[in-house]
């Protein structure tokens, strides 16, 4: 059942987006060779508490970090490590989810290590970027879901690049993952049709080879299948009698 948000649990959800949004925008200045994932986590962690915002990884089926942070052929659910150690050129996606008054807002950002560059890795970045705004731009009252899901196929598969099927987008509201099922890939004109008061997570994860991935042994790490580089870009949005109205991004 997809629930739908009155005006009180959207502002809630919208005040948890605009603290979040901040605290993802000022991470990139630490995101340098040398430093640890891990040590981001927990830089992540400070301004939570900060914030005033709840993690809503912590705890969730026993994950102990308040991120996940997925460097390279990692796609998704990657584990903070202090072992892991960014290098320039590196891809470094940051994903958080964060509850404000009990609302959440998730949101993840890819990011580039130093000033090495690779115009391939520039170019992932730009698509899963520009297939996000593209499902957005189809979360209109009255479409149907799988539009969204097929204009982020359409647009990153127009390009070369892979589209991964076995992790999706979300609902999003109370909980960190409500109904529905969002994917990234279908045919439109399926699925529920879209009314004001739907909150989702649209998540494109994108491959520069193969879509296929596979969860390593720790139980969370999603790698692709051919080692290619992988990226991932998410934005809690909320559908409204007019446009959609993004909560993770900073106006």
């Amino acid at each position: 059942m997809i629930i739908i948000k009155n005006k009180h649990s959207i502002y809630k959800m919208e005040t948890a987006g605009r603290l979040l949004s901040a605290i993802i925008d000022e991470i990139s200045l630490l995101i340098k060779p040398g430093i640890t994932t891990l040590e981001l986590d927990a830089w992540i962690a400070a301004q939570l508490k900060k914030a005033g915002l709840c993690s809503r990884m912590q705890g969730y089926m026993g994950y102990k970090h308040v991120s996940c942070i997925s460097v390279n052929d990692v796609v998704v659910h990657g584990i903070p490590s202090g072992d892991m150690y960014l290098k320039s050129g590196d891809l470094v996606k940051v994903d958080v989810c964060a509850s404000w008054k009990g609302y959440c807002a998730d949101m993840a950002r890819p990011f580039i290590v130093g000033p090495a560059a690779n115009a391939d890795v520039q170019k992932l970045i730009a698509i899963a970027q520009s297939s996000l705004d593209k499902g957005i731009a189809q979360a209109y009252a009255g479409n149907y879901l799988t539009d969204i899901s097929a204009a982020i196929q359409k647009e990153v598969e127009a390009h070369g690049f892979g589209v991964v099927r076995d992790f999706t987008g979300h609902g999003i509201g109370k909980q960190m993952h409500e109904d529905p099922e969002i994917l990234n890939y279908g045919e439109p004109g399926k699925g529920p049709r879209l009314k004001p008061g739907m909150a989702f997570a649209l998540e494109p994860m994108i491959t520069m080879g193969h879509y296929e991935v596979y969860v390593a042994h720790d139980g969370w790490t999603v790698k692709t299948e051919d080692a290619s580089i992988a990226t991932h870009v998410e934005d809690t949005i909320v559908i409204t009698a007019e446009e959609p109205k993004i909560l993770t991004r900073l106006k």
